[in-house]
């Protein structure tokens, strides 16, 4: 998921592209209900290193401001902590965008920025606008990694023949979070780089 290590890590979710029919089968109601659990009393949320909390607000404000946009939870500081004000403390955060009002021009770099936090944008397509998907992706300055999670064999072949990404998850069960905190990014020919 994307809030696991507070979105830390290289392979933390930060942009859903969901077909409309996994909204109508509850999984944004599962994505709340899973980001929910995430507490700093058991650390499975902590304190981002990369933003303030003011920066992390400020940006989900700015993307709250595009039409048709919403918060779907999160969006606020975490209670009670005492977390300095140099790092950030927000709760894991998603915040839905209309996919036509993310690739206007004026909107695309806001949506598309990386910031390592418990934050992810969302938005859903329906089966004619797969091109818009595969556009978005294709603009997006980063093609860090990326999963088509789908059965649909024809579909994950036009995605992963379209788009250009680095390590790349594709299947029913494909994740993105299964590169581990501690895995060594170092140069290539490195045998901790391995994954043994």
């Amino acid at each position: 998921d994307a809030y696991a290590c507070s979105g830390q890590k290289c392979s933390a979710e930060s942009i859903l592209f969901a077909h409309e029919n996994w909204e109508k089968a509850g999984l944004f109601d599962k994505m709340k209900e899973n980001a929910s659990t995430r507490s700093l009393d058991d650390l499975s949320v902590a304190p981002v290193l990369t933003h303030t909390t003011k920066d992390f607000l400020g940006h989900t404000a700015r993307l709250l401001e595009i039409p048709g946009a919403k918060l779907m939870f999160g969006g606020k500081e975490l209670d009670n902590h005492n977390i300095p004000e140099v790092y950030g403390a927000v709760e894991p955060t998603a915040v839905f965008v209309p996919l036509k009002e993310m690739l206007k021009d004026e909107n695309f770099e806001v949506c598309t920025t990386e910031i390592f936090a418990p934050f992810q944008v969302v938005t859903t397509f329906a089966d004619d606008e797969r091109s818009l998907v595969i556009e978005a992706c294709e603009r997006m300055s980063n093609h860090l990694t990326a999963a088509v999670v789908s059965n649909d064999v024809e579909f994950q072949t036009a995605i992963l023949a379209n788009t250009v990404n680095g390590t790349t998850y594709a299947g029913r069960r494909a994740r993105t979070t299964g590169a581990p905190q501690n895995h060594w990014f170092g140069p290539a020919g490195d045998a901790r780089g391995a994954g043994i």
